[in-house]
């Protein structure tokens, strides 16, 4: 790995016409790291994360992911190589069980061909059962097992969400991208996502999260980085971050953050 790091970008940028929607982007994460993504609307985070996972491709700068270049790569390599996200807005199958929804992670990973699948091969079959034993043991590492059987579109949001940072997992990803999972919750679903997200790294992976929730991100990070218009401008512990005047300036317009 490069420099010890998990992932880390070079001059990172990325131009759409004469805009420079992230503009020299140097950021690193460790592994096992718990990484806060942070600024105000239109900051670039979300570009960030479609250059990490080869939605968009660099204009300048550098990928490394483990020592590799992955700049460029299309996203089914790069989730192939253990990096997977999540979305702002929900992508389940609403009308397909829990457990199938998290299948869908763990197929990224199954090699079998479409003759194997029409006519059920033992190849097919052995690796499918595979396939449900893992995405069973990624429901049960999560406390999810319950929810197994139900529908994706009867569950409460939060537990949606959930569902969908448990497809991730299934992909065998060692490092997620979390793209504003508390969007949308209630304040006691924001508390059990703070524990879920400390369950996911207890299981060894790494987590860069997009959150515009501040007590999740002050509460979960081990660190925090700041884009505004394109550029990072702090990086530091969530205390340091919280009480940067250049962040407090960019983010909240003067006022201090504030810790439920």
């Amino acid at each position: 790995m490069s420099n010890g790091h998990l992932l880390e970008t070079k001059k990172l940028s990325i131009n759409f016409g004469g805009i420079k929607a992230v503009d020299q982007v140097d950021f690193h994460i460790n592994k096992g790291e718990i990484i806060g993504l942070i600024g105000p609307n239109g900051a670039g985070k979300t570009t960030v994360f479609n250059l990490l996972t080869g939605v968009y491709r660099p204009t300048s700068g550098s990928i490394i992911w483990k020592g590799e270049n992955i700049e460029g790569f299309p996203p089914q390599e790069i989730v192939k190589r253990g990096i997977s996200r999540t979305f702002q807005n929900i992508r389940l199958f609403g009308e397909m069980r829990v457990i199938e929804n998290v299948l869908i992670g763990s197929h990224i990973n199954i090699c079998y061909k479409l003759l194997d699948s029409m006519f059920e091969s033992k190849k097919f079959k052995k690796q499918e059962d595979e396939a449900t034993v893992r995405a069973i043991e990624v429901l049960k590492s999560l406390n999810m097992e319950d929810k197994l059987n139900d529908y994706a579109d009867s569950l409460p949001y939060g537990d949606q969400r959930k569902v969908e940072i448990a497809r991730a997992v299934a992909t065998g990803a060692e490092l997620i991208l979390l793209d504003e999972p508390a969007a949308g919750m209630n304040p006691q679903e924001s508390e059990e996502l703070l524990k879920f997200i400390s369950n996911i790294r207890d299981l060894g992976i790494t987590i860069l999260l997009i959150e515009h929730d501040m007590n999740v991100v002050m509460n979960v990070s081990d660190r925090v980085y700041v884009l505004d218009n394109g550029r990072l401008i702090a990086e530091g512990l969530p205390e340091e971050v919280a009480h940067n005047p250049q962040v407090i300036k960019a983010y909240l317009g003067g006022d201090a953050f504030v810790e439920r």
